[in-house]
């Protein structure tokens, strides 16, 4: 189970003016969710949404399990190549799902399944030095780009491409290579087609940062041995829970409710998301991403640019490098809380030097214990303080669970769009930085860029130092 403890973003009798949302304006939200909803509802009749029907598409997922299932024992290592949410979801999965320290752990441990490996840059030396060590005849390389025109993933399957090549000769490369991409259009579709290489599809109507149902994310977590139909069923359950329009009834909507309003009467532009779980430590950089690309737009009403700021943190661990400034510094955060009942493991805290103060009250705890109470202590000080925050408790955490979390997060995010006024579906903001990339690389399509990018101040030696 899921569930979504939002008493700390709500106004007490003694909670001072201003630090809460207060119950009635939380009362007046409802009429204004139920049209949220409604939006999301056209949007999805009109076809758009199609990350709301991942959780049901057997087909789609099927590609991925019986290609992984194809391929087992093939590979000792798997290679996803993307950027983005290409990138940041595969990442969060294999930290989420598999035990810590995956690529450290020898074959046994990992049940025979390979390592996984995620570049989302093009820095060389990181590039080189896997390629490096890598074993080319028994690696496996994911190339995820759903245009086929991203220009980090494209140079990055052309520096692979050309390496296994010249280890392994033309058509064995072909066979270390599977791409993931639209199903129809772009480069990668034409490359699969014209080479005879493998190819998932991601559905024309899922965004980037929505599409870690797909393919993208189903394909390298079936490959490592996840279990994906306990992934997808979370989220079936979860879009189940949040396909109403009543406020109090769908976690989603709470959770979007709640941030817009902090953001819009509060002041609270900033939205931290803390996991006290060292497995969904990647997950929170997965949220920064659907949660700051899909928000920070200008209004579709009348242009003026709106959109919280999402940030990572981690529990206990930046209790000791963040929370001084969630505390103290400006009241323009809400912290949300990723609790998990469920330990993992009993570790206890054994009984030693009684007499010292600072070790005695410690034994005969656990470390889970520990972790969780530490939590606890920090909304409530938080809360103490007039800094709105929430937890979301999950019982474990296990693929049903991390699938649920997947897609409350992701429904939330269009119910946010729709309060906000904006298009969370779309990215006009990092376009023009592709253009001038573009055009400095020649690329031919790119004049008019080139064109705009010449036209740009040059620097001035004046303001160097």
């Amino acid at each position: 189970m899921l569930t979504l403890d939002f008493s700390n973003m709500i106004a007490r009798p003694n909670t001072a003016a201003g630090t809460a949302i207060p119950e009635s304006a939380w009362a007046a939200a409802g009429q204004r969710f139920t049209d949220a909803d409604a939006a999301l509802r056209r949007e999805y009749k009109d076809g758009v949404l199609g990350f709301l029907d991942l959780p049901g598409d057997a087909k789609l997922a099927a590609q991925s399990t019986q290609f992984a299932a194809e391929v087992r024992g093939r590979f000792t290592d798997v290679v996803v190549l993307g950027i983005g949410g290409s990138a940041l979801g595969p990442i969060a999965l294999r930290t989420a799902l598999r035990p810590s320290g995956w690529n450290m752990l020898d074959p046994n441990a990992r049940g025979g399944n390979p390592r996984l490996h995620v570049l989302d840059n093009v820095d060389p030396v990181t590039i080189a030095s896997l390629l490096d060590r890598l074993d080319l005849a028994r690696s496996l390389f994911v190339v995820t780009s759903k245009s086929g025109g991203t220009a980090e993933t494209m140079a990055q399957y052309l520096v692979v491409r050309g390496r296994l090549e010249k280890a392994l000769g033309s058509e064995q490369a072909k066979q270390a290579l599977v791409l993931v991409t639209d199903p129809e259009k772009g480069a990668l579709r034409a490359i699969a087609r014209s080479e005879k290489i493998r190819v998932l599809d991601i559905p024309p109507n899922v965004g980037g940062r929505f599409s870690v149902l797909t393919p993208v994310g189903i394909l390298p977590a079936a490959l490592i041995g996840i279990d994906v139909s306990q992934l997808l069923a979370g989220a079936g359950d979860m879009r189940q829970r949040c396909s109403g329009g009543e406020l109090a009834k769908n976690p989603a909507g709470v959770f979007a409710m709640a941030q817009y309003l902090a953001d819009t009467t509060l002041g609270r532009h900033i939205d931290v998301l803390m996991p006290y779980s060292d497995a969904l430590r990647d997950f929170a950089a997965w949220f920064v991403q659907l949660w700051a690309e899909s928000l920070g737009k200008a209004r579709k009403s009348d242009g003026v640019h709106v959109g919280p700021t999402p940030i990572a943190a981690l529990g206990a661990t930046d209790q000791h490098a963040q929370v001084q400034l969630f505390m103290e510094g400006p009241a323009d955060k809400t912290v949300t809380f990723i609790s998990v009942k469920d330990e993992g493991t009993n570790v206890e805290i054994p009984s030693r030097g009684k007499e010292i103060p600072e070790l005695a009250y410690l034994g005969g705890h656990r470390l889970g214990e520990l972790l969780d109470i530490e939590r606890r202590a920090n909304a409530g000080a938080l809360a103490a303080r007039g800094r709105p925050n929430m937890t979301i408790t999950l019982d474990r955490v296990d693929a049903w669970h991390v699938g649920a979390l997947i897609m409350m997060l992701e429904i939330a995010t269009i119910y946010a769009g729709a309060l906000y006024d904006v298009n969370p579906l779309d990215q006009p903001g990092v376009e023009l930085g592709k253009q001038f990339t573009y055009a400095m690389l020649g690329r031919a399509d790119a004049e008019r860029a080139r064109q705009e990018w010449n036209m740009l101040p040059q620097a001035d030696p004046r303001w160097s130092v």
